[in-house]
């Protein structure tokens, strides 16, 4: 059997996510202590407490999300082994934590960087996403690029077949809805969202993210990581670097990371963090593939 580990990005979140392992850990409550000094406030009060629109905002969502993943995989045993990693957006931070590739001071300041400077550039220029369902990637792509006469809008996530996310700006995003439905979709639903992620409209925060990366220590990875922007397997820091500023305004190709690491013989995946997302999406990728999570003691109590 061969194991991958995935991590959840952004939408994941919920009010409480993480908290029964805060409470029976010293090592997760020792985390959250010290992200509450990288952040500069108190991200378990939030995380645990609430109010779920004070979680929301990008700029705690991300950090939150990512320490909550982090933590559930600081509780898996040495000697626990895994073959591959891969994350949904934010998701590919937790991933390379898990790999080595970065410690979780590292990875936790970048995080932070980007989750700022996506929610600024959510500020500076309005932006949409919307989910289009049941049409494929070839008739998706086409009605962005008709839709784009009348703005920026390019497809954002390849989640599984017949689910595609496109994002840009709003009356571009609102034409392709139109269109995607003219052409057969089964489905076409605006997101709740503050931005347009993954597309153009995130360039502002490109330059603070760069830098924030450049300031990092990247190791090479330990197992190979499987990247949002090009679905490759790799374990080379310069290229995982390059990956990262890339990822902010490019495509996740979820479906077709699932379909590297289904191709590297992989036949178990797990699913750290909060939620069961990407174990959805898995199984739409994939029906025959073992998917499990861990996002409490107990479900690592029976996983191990």
């Amino acid at each position: 059997m061969k194991r991958a580990l995935v991590f959840p990005g952004q939408g994941s979140q919920f009010v409480g996510m993480g908290q029964d392992i805060f409470d029976t850990s010293q090592v997760v409550q020792e985390m959250y202590a010290k992200a509450s000094d990288i952040l500069g406030y108190d991200i378990a009060d939030v995380t645990f407490n609430g109010p779920l629109e004070a979680l929301t905002e990008t700029r705690v969502t991300q950090p939150a999300l990512f320490i909550t993943s982090a933590a559930c995989f600081s509780l898996i045993p040495d000697g626990f082994e895994f073959q591959l990693v891969a994350g949904h957006s934010l998701g590919e931070y937790s991933a390379l934590f898990a790999a080595g590739v970065l410690n979780f001071v590292d990875a936790l300041s970048i995080v932070k960087v980007r989750a700022e400077g996506m929610q600024a550039a959510s500020q500076v220029q309005k932006g949409s996403m919307a989910a289009v369902l049941n049409l494929s990637r070839k008739d998706v792509e086409k009605v962005c690029q008709q839709a784009s006469e009348t703005g920026i809008v390019q497809a954002a996530n390849f989640n599984s077949p017949g689910q595609i996310v496109i994002s840009g700006e709003e009356a571009a995003v609102h034409k392709a809805m139109e269109l995607a439905k003219a052409l057969g979709a089964r489905k076409v639903v605006e997101l709740n969202v503050s931005g347009a992620f993954h597309s153009p409209l995130m360039a502002p925060a490109t330059e603070a993210l760069r830098a924030a990366i450049a300031k990092a220590t990247f190791n090479s990875a330990k197992v190979p990581v499987v990247a949002n922007v090009d679905a490759a397997a790799t374990t080379d820091p310069q290229t995982i670097q390059a990956n990262l500023i890339q990822q902010l305004e490019s495509p996740v190709l979820w479906e077709d990371s699932v379909e590297t690491m289904l191709n590297n013989g992989i036949t178990e995946f797990l699913e750290v963090g909060p939620g069961r997302v990407l174990q959805g999406l898995i199984r739409r990728i994939e029906r025959g593939a073992g998917v499990a999570g861990i996002s409490t003691r107990e479900q690592l109590e029976t996983l191990l």
